[in-house]
């Protein structure tokens, strides 16, 4: 249940319905206690009124003691609304005195003024009045008048608007709910636009923005996030600059340690061991720098959008076939490359692509490594540890190695980065899995 008002639509619109039925409620109650005091107040008034005008009417006339003969022609004045007593004697006309409460009676002995009360101990409601005679020159004569009438008429209609008052209610409910849809919908809007621009602000797509109309506290969150975009994107411009820049500047000094290097590699062999060791090492260091400093530049040129494809038909088989060649791994690589799966790409690109991905798995994967075309695919795999769960999600990542204990191997945790990068830009995708007898799949698909 606690699932069901998880999200912030239900539990909008949950409160907009609870506060709707509390107010439909509230004035629901307070009508039908209005209408229903003022419904039974008036049949009251309407039948206490006439009785007490007509008893004080008629009490000059009243002869002290009266006789049954006196109490028989006031109750007949009283056209047989009310009883008349006095002491033991009543009219013969009027209503059963038993109606009359025994408190009623006790309580209008002490009282000079007139009684009455509302009951609900019959089958309908009732109210009974109580009017003692007075004498004209003050005080009691002894003489009571008991009138009684029903409430059933005003208690009908007081039941009849409270039916009515449930159906308003309930028909509300659905009105409600209805407005309640609307203001979830238009609250809920801008933060689904928000949500998802994060969702791309996350996923890398810096230059994302939202509306920013309006001037409420959405419109304020809105112009937030779209400043924090906006300095994200001038931070990463920088660093891509200063990436660009510093590579850039690196290629010069580079090339010519190159030169000196491949020198001391032909010479290494007549120099002392010791110097022999650290010219080799200074040498490979310095492949390795190169190859980084490429690397970056080429990332560089993708993320300034630079990099620019050279269509041509080719035979993928061929052109994987010569990838291998060049590389010297022709031997240590089982080859499928069927003749005439042809594909429309950019033959240098391939190269580098095909070369990452098998270069990867005989660095970090198992012997055999398999390379297969097929029409739109290229695969590769290898029989090593493969790739754990963890890193599969980053493993296309720039600078991210899978194993922490290679961070100063050859790879500069680029390789797979630009194969991905090389993929997108023809269209394609690279996808990595584990292969279900153990070590790793790449499979490299593109629009041929």
């Amino acid at each position: 249940m606690r699932s069901v008002f998880r999200g912030l639509r239900p539990r909008l619109m949950a409160a907009f319905l609870l506060l709707t039925l509390l107010g439909a409620v509230a004035a629901a109650g307070a009508s039908y206690a209005t209408a229903r005091t003022l419904l039974l107040e008036d049949a009251q008034d309407g039948f206490m009124n006439p009785i007490v005008d007509d008893v004080r009417d008629y009490a000059p006339r009243l002869t002290v003691p009266p006789s049954q003969q006196d109490l028989d022609d006031f109750a007949s004045f009283l056209r047989g609304k009310g009883v008349v007593l006095y002491d033991g004697l009543r009219s013969r006309s009027g209503p059963d005195p038993s109606f009359v409460p025994a408190e009623m009676r006790t309580a209008l002995r002490d009282s000079a003024t007139v009684l009455w009360q509302r009951r609900t101990d019959m089958a309908e409601p009732y109210v009974v009045v109580g009017i003692p005679l007075l004498h004209p020159g003050g005080g009691r004569t002894g003489v009571e008048v008991w009138a009684v009438t029903s409430l059933g008429g005003p208690q009908s209609a007081i039941n009849s608007f409270s039916t009515a008052a449930w159906v308003g209610v309930s028909l509300v409910l659905p009105l409600a709910l209805g407005l309640a849809l609307f203001t979830a919908r238009g609250v809920l809007r801008p933060v689904r636009r928000l949500g998802t621009a994060a969702r791309a602000l996350g996923s890398g797509r810096l230059d994302t923005r939202v509306d920013e109309r309006g001037s409420d506290e959405l419109s304020d969150l809105a112009r937030t996030f779209n400043r924090a975009a906006e300095q994200l994107e001038a931070a990463q411009a920088a660093s891509r600059r200063f990436v660009a820049d510093v590579s850039h500047e690196l290629r010069t000094p580079l090339t010519a340690m190159n030169a000196v290097t491949a020198v001391l590699d032909e010479d290494a062999d007549t120099l002392p061991p010791d110097t022999a060791v650290a010219a080799r090492l200074v040498s490979a260091e310095t492949r390795k720098l190169t190859r980084l400093v490429n690397d970056l530049m080429e990332i560089s040129r993708f993320d300034e959008g630079r990099n620019l494809l050279e269509l041509d038909d080719w035979d993928i088989g061929t052109a994987v076939r010569d990838t291998l060649a060049a590389r010297g791994w022709t031997t240590s690589v089982e080859a499928v490359l069927p003749e005439g799966v042809v594909g429309r790409v950019d033959r240098r690109r391939l190269d580098v692509v095909v070369a990452n991905l098998v270069g990867n798995a005989l660095r970090h994967g198992g012997a055999p490594v398999r390379v297969e075309v097929r029409p739109g695919v290229i695969e590769v795999s290898d029989h090593g540890p493969g790739i754990s769960a963890e890193a599969l999600p980053h493993i296309f990542d720039r600078f991210y190695k899978a194993d922490t204990a290679r961070s100063r191997s050859e790879g500069s945790g680029l390789g797979l980065a630009i194969a991905w990068e090389n993929a997108r830009l023809h269209g394609g995708t690279i996808e990595a899995a584990g292969a279900p007898s153990g070590g790793a799949v790449f499979t490299l698909r593109l629009p041929w």
